[in-house]
């Protein structure tokens, strides 16, 4: 059985250029990511070399026009990529997730000025992103933020709170989701604000169990000014751009969730074909055979749940249910099966000398981000039988 063991993941992509594009990724996952990921994350460490390699490699601008910069290519595609870095390193497959969230406003509602004056920049000048929706107050129930800019003239002066920031205090750049007219979803506007602007603080980054290495902190808009020019679409329409972002976004953590997965599965492949116990590799017994069978199983299943919502996005079809059964049945399969890979080895899956114990505290936050599971489960049965009845 010893000649068994982890290995690439055999991926239907679409072009020759794909399948380049991913042999490209494994290679700069293996040499630059995956040798300093345990220590990195040990350490917090904040890997901004590393985006900043990726967006000279055009990675940060994958699934956006070339027109702007981007790399034209399919979602198909880009959360494929996506799987590997997360494989590699958490930190940095949800980091690239979490940059094309923040890019998706001014992509896709921007005016043709602001796309050629901010995109390429975003997308390929080395800069990094973060979104801003939730708050201490809101947070599943987004549309209730309380974050609010006023207009006088031509600049709008932000007021609020912002909470559970990924790249919080690091960023660049900014999507900003803050109200600007009554309650309700109809009240709230989309704002680009850069990372310097006065008036914009970061908290010290939460203390989490996981993710060590990628800062996620409050940011307080003390009379942050900002110019009508950096108004991403009209006044009122931000939280349809919002859902707009995180149906795409939920694809990404799909996928960086399924990445996880298979790095646990393959660590749980290696450590079984070369332990030992009563005179045999412990991969020989068929207790651990099924446990290896289930987790293969479920992670193929999940790759190709993400895989046809992307299809469906790329064909300009509706898809806002299956990428919330995506976020969910990956997520959750992650939870799975990394929880199997410290079962299966044992003792060492427990310590800090093996990754498995790793993978299994970075899953968990794969079902709270972006919408928890449970709110996804809601998404869902609203698609099956319609909004609930008040």
């Amino acid at each position: 059985m010893t000649e068994y063991g982890p290995r690439p993941v055999d991926r239907r992509l679409p072009t020759e250029e794909a399948r380049d594009l991913l042999t490209l990724v494994r290679e700069l996952a293996d040499r630059e990511i995956r040798p300093t990921a345990a220590e990195e994350e040990d350490a917090g460490h904040f890997p901004r070399a590393t985006f900043t390699l990726l967006s000279q490699a055009g990675l940060l601008s994958l699934p956006y026009d070339e027109e702007f910069g981007g790399g034209g290519q399919p979602y198909e595609v880009y959360l494929q990529v996506l799987e590997e870095l997360a494989a590699a390193r958490l930190t940095v497959g949800l980091g690239v997730s979490v940059h094309t969230l923040a890019c998706h406003a001014l992509a896709g509602y921007g005016s043709k000025e602001q796309r050629a004056e901010h995109l390429p920049d975003m997308l390929g000048g080395g800069l990094l992103g973060a979104y801003c929706l939730s708050e201490p107050s809101s947070g599943s129930d987004a549309a209730s933020l309380t974050t609010r800019a006023t207009r006088d003239g031509d600049v709008w002066t932000l007021e609020g709170t912002k909470a559970w920031t990924t790249h919080g205090g690091v960023a660049d750049f900014y999507t900003v989701l803050a109200r600007t007219g009554g309650s309700g979803a109809h009240g709230i506007t989309a704002f680009l604000v850069p990372g310097d602007a006065k008036g914009l603080g970061a908290a010290v980054p939460e203390r989490k169990m996981g993710m060590k290495g990628s800062p996620t902190a409050q940011l307080h808009f003390d009379a942050v000014r900002i110019p009508d020019s950096r108004r991403i679409g009209d006044e009122g329409q931000g939280f349809a751009i919002a859902l707009s972002a995180l149906d795409s976004g939920r694809l990404g953590i799909a996928a960086c969730a399924i990445g996880v997965a298979q790095a646990a599965l393959d660590e749980a492949l290696t450590y079984t074909a070369e332990r030992r116990q009563f005179g045999r590799p412990i991969v020989d017994f068929q207790g651990l055979r099924f446990m290896l069978a289930d987790m293969a199983t479920q992670i193929e299943a999940g790759r190709a749940l993400y895989l046809t919502a992307a299809r469906l996005r790329d064909a300009g079809l509706a898809f806002s249910k299956e990428a919330a059964m995506a976020k969910l049945f990956c997520t959750d399969t992650a939870m799975r099966v990394t929880t199997d890979a410290v079962q299966l080895l044992g003792g060492y899956g427990y310590t800090l000398d093996f990754p498995a114990e790793r993978y299994m505290r970075e899953a968990k936050v794969l079902q709270i981000v972006e919408g928890t599971n449970q709110i996804q489960r809601m998404v869902i049965a609203r698609h099956l039988a319609g909004p609930e009845q008040r």
